[in-house]
């Protein structure tokens, strides 16, 4: 299977884009982890033209030109995990949800931790707005372990209005 890798220069620093024949694998946003993810993936090449339509939608997103993203997924992980993404997926641009109400709109209101779970492996951190997701008391917590300058950047980017 064809995977390859580019490098999108973004308002919160280097994004690093994986993408296969399937869809969009990984979005990493932060550069530590991308190279212990790359540390692993020896075999992943640069590729510009195979990721170029998600650059161009990361672009559009951080200049406000898009607000949802239309890009085929090649997402793994369990049916649960999943499910929460999509949940995600559905929380509009610019609003935020803690993650009671995540776990309630995918019709498990106890599973409030296991949300927090699979927001942690989002392998597509803003096209699957992991970032939209705050605490109960409005407060910016557990956002890619405790990296909330960057979730409260992105929160700006999109004009959203949260507590603290």
């Amino acid at each position: 299977m064809k995977i390859g890798y580019d490098i999108y220069d973004s308002p919160i620093g280097l994004i690093h884009v994986v993408v296969d024949e399937i869809g969009v694998k990984k979005v990493e946003i932060f550069e530590e982890d991308w190279k212990q993810y790359k540390s692993k993936h020896e075999f992943i090449q640069k590729d510009v033209e195979l990721c170029k339509e998600v650059i161009v939608q990361l672009d559009e997103y951080f200049k406000g030109k898009r607000k949802n993203f239309n890009i085929p997924l090649s997402i793994e992980g369990t049916q649960f995990r999943k499910k929460v993404w999509t949940a995600l997926q559905d929380i509009p641009y610019g609003e935020t949800r803690n993650y009671l109400q995540v776990a309630e709109s995918i019709g498990n209101p106890k599973a409030v931790r296991a949300v927090g779970q699979a927001n942690r492996f989002n392998q597509l951190p803003i096209i699957i707005p992991c970032h939209r997701v705050i605490g109960k008391s409005g407060n910016l917590i557990g956002f890619a372990g405790n990296r909330t300058p960057t979730q409260k950047l992105l929160l700006h980017i999109e004009g959203a209005n949260f507590d603290k």
